[in-house]
């Protein structure tokens, strides 16, 4: 059972910075913070490689603990208006696709007040329904509910009108969906018997009622899982044949006076802004990042891109366990010393016999550098798997992954408080999946003592070794790379990358990119990196945006006509269907995967060409490479990279080692195959293999790549003196002498 958890206000920081702590505890009224320096995070106890250095900070020592609470949800609020406290008559409307209309009463459209019983509630009700909620501020409700379940996964207008002079309420819900389904259309009309009190303090909020969190400040609560499009709040009670051209109007505020707000999920995609479209400019904000850019009810078909046909892109799909920010109250702030080394760091909380870390990146200041080596840490990655909970939810996980599930207590945590959120590789609640991950949340995988193969403890191995060798080295982050591009690696002979920099985003690829062009060199110690294009967002820090379109290893299926990213309107899916594989920026680029037995890499004719003599210096004529490591005993593993000169491979490019080894189990990545056959696996598979290279660049730097996430595991083995640490302590030294490489002659 946990009993401390907590999360930070950034994962990037440098010198002078101020960096917010929060903590929560579970049970405990008491927990230790102290600063820690990790250097290598595997914390195995056969290896005996686990290393951290405890830093003096001003916040260490006991702080008083407590429970903070984090609700999960997305939906949208708008501020409240006397145009809408202050109805008469009215109507209220919106295309509503629900996705799990039976999972009881889920907020539409609403400025309800439980409290005061005043104001208005268009919902789903306990069986589906759409239903309306009016009371009469003295604890007396109306609702009325067409008592028929709306159609899962199909659009409905759904509207509720009351007329004041006939003192009723009128609900429909307008079936569109395909023509040989049965129908879910229904309308009731029912008397109300009061006067309706409609002077609500509450915001009027869509996708879930108003609600108040228990720290007191407005929060919602009901929330709904689906799309909505196009609501609507007009001054009239309108009849069913208004309100169904109402509906189908773009802009029904331009042609009808008595239009209050008609709010355009269209506009401003890739913000948290709600527009309305009305004069009046009743508009307000998205909360916990529901998913636009979204297919509409009116979607044709005719275009993929939003940005092409935004009218056909109005909806937004909200879900009960979207999460951008937890918000927690800060417990203490830390400011980031002038002096402290550039590294991985944690705040290290304790409560009784329970731990946690809150691991930090501290980099130099912008624009200068400590060291001529900077470590990439790949935090794009980390937060795609940041609480990734697919393998206890996965029917066939065991099968896929080739061993047995085993939680660990954050993980058993997780499941305990799915208000956390989930990773990228996960589906919401609603079996939709997710595209956006945040790190400004508990997360459990980013942090020493946890499971070393999707996260930053792989990379620790890394760490742990420069510490071993005396490599003086900086840390820097995606993040960093993202916003800075090429400037923030200018200052660095030479740039390492983790075991697993699997999603870029334009920017980062850009900058890196640029970087090597210009003459720098970069060691590629993993696999599986540069796979993926994600998005990032100026405006919401601290989240990255990722759409699967088509091919790869996609762990759910990114729906069609979607696949354009809302942050910045790019395509989404594998950087290798844009034309710009991994393979041209390194070398090699990602073909088969498998988890349950490790290879080993063989020396092939070009490794002995002069080129590469410093390679391999100190090897001697030994052709095995790597046949030991931490990951099932080999160099070669998990998610293995080889050459392809189609895609981009450099002709030039020395493959210096192949793998070998594979199990059946270690299979062709989907991308590389065009037709399902039963020789897939690397026990016959040739293609089942990571290739060792090297290549010169034209601006006289370098790029070195070892194509497999299992490599960094390897270089702890015999205490650090092993042929993967020799080969890599090679590549290192001579990147960091400014000598130039010299492209070969012809």
């Amino acid at each position: 059972m946990k009993k401390v958890i907590g999360y930070s206000s950034a994962w990037s920081v440098m010198p002078g910075d101020m960096l917010d702590v929060m903590v929560s505890t579970y049970g405990p009224d008491r927990y230790r913070a102290n600063l820690v320096r990790v250097i290598c995070g595997n914390d195995v106890p056969d290896l005996d490689i686990y290393r951290e250095e405890e830093i003096p900070a001003p916040f260490a020592g006991e702080h008083p603990g407590r429970e903070q609470i984090t609700i999960a949800g997305s939906y949208v609020t708008i501020p409240s208006n006397p145009l809408m406290t202050g109805l008469g008559s009215f109507t209220v409307q919106a295309w509503v696709f629900p996705t799990t209309p039976e999972k009881g009463t889920q907020g539409l459209v609403s400025n309800w007040d439980e409290v005061g019983t005043c104001g208005f509630a268009l919902v789903l009700d306990d069986d589906g329904a759409a239903a309306m909620r009016l009371g009469d501020g003295s604890g007396g409700i109306v609702e009325a509910t067409t008592g028929k379940p709306l159609a899962k996964r199909r659009w409905h207008l759904v509207s509720a009108a009351y007329d004041a002079e006939a003192g009723t309420i009128c609900v429909s819900q307008d079936f569109i969906g395909p023509q040989f389904e049965v129908s879910t259309s229904a309308s009731t009309t029912v008397s109300v018997g009061f006067t309706p009190a409609m002077a609500s303090a509450q915001p009027l909020i869509m996708a879930a009622m108003p609600a108040t969190h228990p720290a007191g400040r407005p929060a919602a609560s009901q929330p709904f899982n689906g799309k909505l499009d196009r609501p609507r709040l007009v001054g009239r009670a309108l009849s069913l044949t208004d309100s169904a051209a109402l509906g189908w109007d773009a802009l029904p505020h331009e042609r009808d006076r008595s239009v209050i707000a008609a709010w355009d999920f269209s506009r401003e995609i890739g913000s948290t802004r709600i527009m309305d479209a009305s004069p009046n400019g009743l508009h307000g904000q998205a909360v916990n990042l529901p998913s636009r850019a979204v297919k509409g009810f009116n979607w044709s078909g005719h275009e993929q891109n939003w940005r092409c046909a935004p009218q056909e892109y109005g909806a937004i799909h909200f879900h009960d366990d979207d999460l951008y920010d937890a918000e927690w109250d800060t417990d203490f702030t830390y400011e980031v010393p002038v002096d402290l080394r550039s590294g991985v760091y944690a705040v290290h909380l304790v409560a009784d016999d329970d731990e946690w870390y809150v691991t930090f990146y501290v980099r130099p200041k912008r624009g200068t550098a400590t060291a001529k080596i900077a470590f990439l840490a790949s935090t794009a990655t980390y937060m795609a798997y940041s609480n990734i909970q697919w393998t206890w939810h996965e029917h066939f996980g065991e099968v896929a992954e080739c061993y047995w599930t085993t939680m660990e207590p954050g993980e058993v945590f997780l499941q305990e408080h799915p208000e956390y959120g989930l990773s990228t590789y996960d589906n919401h609640s609603d079996g939709s999946g997710v595209r956006y991950a945040s790190r400004l949340r508990p997360v459990h995988q980013v942090g020493p003592k946890t499971a070393p193969v999707w996260n930053i403890n792989n990379d620790t191995h890394i760490l742990g070794w420069f510490e071993e060798k005396g490599i003086a080295y900086d840390v820097i982050t995606d993040e960093d790379l993202h916003k800075e591009g090429a400037a923030l690696l200018a200052p660095y002979s030479a740039v390492v990358t983790g075991a697993h920099p699997e999603y870029y985003t334009t920017p980062m690829w850009d900058g890196l990119k640029t970087y090597l062009a210009r003459g720098g060199r970069m060691a590629y110690l993993g696999g599986n990196g540069f796979i993926w294009r994600c998005a990032m967002s100026d405006a919401l820090p601290g989240v990255i945006e990722l759409r699967r379109a088509e091919d790869g290893i996609r762990y759910r299926d990114e729906e069609p006509g979607e696949y354009y990213m809302e942050f910045n309107g790019e395509y989404g899916g594998l950087w290798r269907r844009l034309g710009t594989s991994p393979q041209a920026l390194c070398g090699v680029g990602t073909v088969a995967v498998g988890f349950d037995v490790s290879g080993y890499y063989v020396r092939k004719e070009a490794s002995f060409d002069a080129r590469a003599e410093f390679i391999f210096e100190g090897i001697g004529d030994s052709e095995v490479i790597g046949d030991f490591g931490y990951f099932a005993g080999g160099a070669s593993g998990t998610e293995i990279d080889a050459v392809d000169f189609e895609l981009g491979t450099p002709p030039h490019t020395l493959v210096l080692a192949s793998s070998e080894g594979h199990s059946a189990k270690t299979m062709i990545v989907p991308d590389e195959i065009g037709l399902n056959h039963s020789a897939m696996g690397g026990d016959q598979n040739p293609k089942v293999r990571a290739d060792m290279t090297f290549f010169e660049t034209p601006g006289g730097g370098a790029v070195f790549s070892v194509g497999s996430i299992a490599w960094p595991g390897s270089l702890p083995h015999n205490g650090y003196d092993n042929n993967v640490s020799r080969i890599c302590e090679n590549v290192l030294r001579r990147f960091v002498d400014n000598t130039p490489f010299t492209m070969p002659k012809g």
